[in-house]
């Protein structure tokens, strides 16, 4: 045998006993575990690596031979669930009873806000939430994609993060308003409009780190101040066509019954908020296959912030219209794509609407799948948002039963993230 042969054999030797060493294993002995679609009794799971490696009743696991041996994590009282998936997030703002929206866009400094965006990830990914749909970083420029780095290169922890950077509004329909004509505001998300900038700007986004690119398909610059639609069906068409070029899907921040119906027939795969949808237009979302994500917790919070007693007053016209449209969303068999639209309350209460889509009628089983294998297969994570043998091990381990009081949720016990406990 030459040198040479040697020195290769000496190579794999240590190669193979180095991957030995950096296995972690685990198996988690909850009392319960939620699949993504259904509760299970007395199954246990085993965790190699990143992945998920077996899941079923303990008898039918064999673990002696298992290499390495994995440490037996006993979970008693709990329910093992998929990391939750948030929907709609703004890691870059905070809550507006703190700091006006306006504030935040116009006076604080971007290092600030990037600083507070770390502190959010971690309050985020412990509360139980391994994945987040960001959308937007509202006026932080691409920000996002620094922090979406640090986070899977191991520098801060948080979710893994499915990013918008910008987003796109039409000019002069977003905000900040209400200043002299003669100075230019830095506005809170991209001004793009006709065939060649909007193909442009979808364009740049995506190559900046665009995981999803967002729309406003209407805002309030209304006559009177209200939500009427900005971009034309044929501009959203123009912007959904440029991102499925790369794989990309288009939502849009729609309110009003026309901004919804452009940005449906437009092509976009979620409508964020949907306040004053119609039996015709949820009609329309279920015949389209267009998911609704209803951010129930910012309109409550926002009414909060602007006086409202909740649970002492009565409640306002917009939150009654609220509980009005999200029924009928359900009643026409929309999916519903769960997302609080965190950041306007506080970072690692997403729970808040979980809570929420219960007291206006979902059952707290559905409020799970959408919060897990729903939200996985509408953002197209196909490895995420069920406890199945081949998928990334993102776990969390609540006590209680989510299942019957949806509040257990926040009883938050263990935080898996591709197979690592999270502290």
């Amino acid at each position: 045998m030459s040198l040479h042969q040697l020195n290769r054999i000496i190579w794999v030797i240590l190669l193979t006993a180095h991957s030995v060493v950096a296995q972690k294993s685990y198996l988690l002995r909850p009392d319960r575990i939620f699949d993504g679609q259904e509760i299970h009794e007395n199954w246990v799971v085993l965790v190699v690596n990143d992945k998920i490696t077996a899941v079923g009743e303990a008898k039918s696991i064999v673990v002696a031979t298992a290499s390495p041996k994995p440490e037996i994590i006993d979970l008693k009282g709990c329910t093992l669930l998929p990391g939750f998936i948030e929907g709609h997030s703004h890691l870059f703002l905070h809550p507006y009873n703190e700091t006006t929206w306006d504030d935040q866009v116009l006076k604080e400094a971007r290092s600030l806000r990037t600083s507070r965006a770390v502190v959010h990830a971690k309050k985020t990914l412990m509360a139980g939430f391994t994945t987040v749909r960001d959308l937007g970083t509202e006026g932080a420029e691409f920000d996002d994609v620094g922090l979406k780095q640090a986070i899977q290169q191991g520098i801060i922890p948080g979710p893994r993060m499915i990013i918008a950077t910008k987003a796109l509004i039409a000019t002069g329909s977003y905000a900040p308003k209400g200043f002299s004509t003669d100075v230019t505001v830095p506005q809170g998300a991209e001004e793009a409009d006709g065939r060649d900038p909007l193909i442009r700007a979808v364009r740049n986004q995506i190559g900046k780190g665009a995981d999803v690119i967002k729309i406003y398909a209407d805002y309030r610059w209304g006559l009177m101040g209200e939500a009427r639609p900005t971009f034309l069906i044929d501009e959203i068409k123009l912007m959904v066509e440029t991102a499925q070029s790369s794989g990309r899907p288009v939502i849009a921040h729609a309110g009003s019954a026309e901004g919804m119906r452009r940005a449906i027939l437009g092509g976009c795969e979620t409508l964020e908020h949907g306040d004053a949808g119609t039996p015709e237009i949820f009609a329309l979302m279920k015949e389209k296959g267009v998911a609704l994500c209803p951010t129930l917790a910012a309109g409550d919070a926002i009414t909060q912030y602007r006086g409202w007693k909740k649970g002492i007053e009565p409640e306002p016209e917009r939150i009654k219209n609220k509980r009005k449209t999200f029924k009928e969303a359900l009643d026409a068999g929309v999916t519903i794509c769960f997302g609080g639209d965190v950041g306007v309350f506080t970072h690692g209460d997403n729970a808040r609407e979980m809570e929420m889509m219960v007291d206006y009628g979902m059952k707290p089983l559905d409020v799970l799948r959408s919060a897990t294998s729903v939200n996985a297969r509408v953002f197209h994570q196909e490895q995420l948002g069920q406890i199945k043998t081949g998928f990334l091990a993102d776990l969390v381990a609540v006590e209680g039963r989510p299942d019957v009081r949806i509040s257990d949720v926040r009883n938050v016990k263990l935080v898996i993230k591709n197979g690592e406990i999270q502290h």
